[in-house]
């Protein structure tokens, strides 16, 4: 009788490497050693990430296109996107900071939810594309940078500030954001690293990955 596979992992706090495989859907894997959470074989591993995700990139774009919030002074209108932000950001005089901006809050969550949504279509086709692999490992450095929600933070923040000196109408573009934060959240508080790269390898299994 031929012998199941063992699937091994380490733990990220004491670096023990344990068995894994035998870990039941919707439970928990726990260090042996230390007792630290290592991750959840979740029973839709790869839909509610997915769908998840698909939210998050429709929110993004229209926060992207329509007007977050627009300021009416004496008369004078004006309104902003995320993107024009950064770049009115950057004419007043501080690059350094519209570049931090622009980063974390436009550059980095697009290229980190197109790219799961990448990844994840491939895993949920079987497809095994070629910038699958790639992709999540340039995911998993840049995850920490994406402040969505600091961002959105500053932005109420401000809104408090601006009431008393100018009249504040909330735009499209500020719901877009409100439901891109909460989805991405829910979809990066859903996502199992250790099991995506499972089912990646159980995809290349007994197949040519493209390369």
């Amino acid at each position: 009788m031929e012998e199941k596979k063992k699937l091994l992992t380490v733990c990220h706090a004491c670096d023990a490497l344990q068995d894994v495989s035998h870990i039941p859907k919707g439970n928990i894997a726990s260090c042996v050693c230390c007792g630290v959470r290592l991750f959840k074989n979740s029973k839709s591993i790869i839909e509610s990430p997915l769908a998840f995700l698909v939210a998050c990139a429709i929110f993004f774009i229209i926060a992207n296109i329509y007007p977050v919030i627009q300021l009416n002074i004496a008369g004078i209108e004006r309104e902003t996107t995320l993107i024009e932000t950064t770049y009115i950001i950057f004419i007043e005089g501080s690059p350094i900071l519209a570049t931090i901006v622009g980063l974390s809050s436009v550059v980095f969550p697009a290229f980190c939810v197109f790219s799961l949504l990448y990844v994840f279509l491939s895993i949920y086709f079987n497809k095994n594309w070629s910038l699958t692999r790639p992709l999540l490992v340039w995911v998993s450095q840049l995850l920490p940078w994406v402040m969505m929600d600091v961002y959105l933070l500053a932005i109420l923040v401000a809104i408090v500030k601006l009431v008393s000196l100018a009249n504040v109408i909330l735009g499209i573009g500020f719901s877009a954001l409100v439901g891109f934060v909460i989805f991405y959240a829910a979809a990066i508080s859903s996502i199992e690293m250790h099991m995506l790269w499972t089912r990646l390898d159980k995809n290349c299994n007994g197949e040519q990955c493209e390369q």
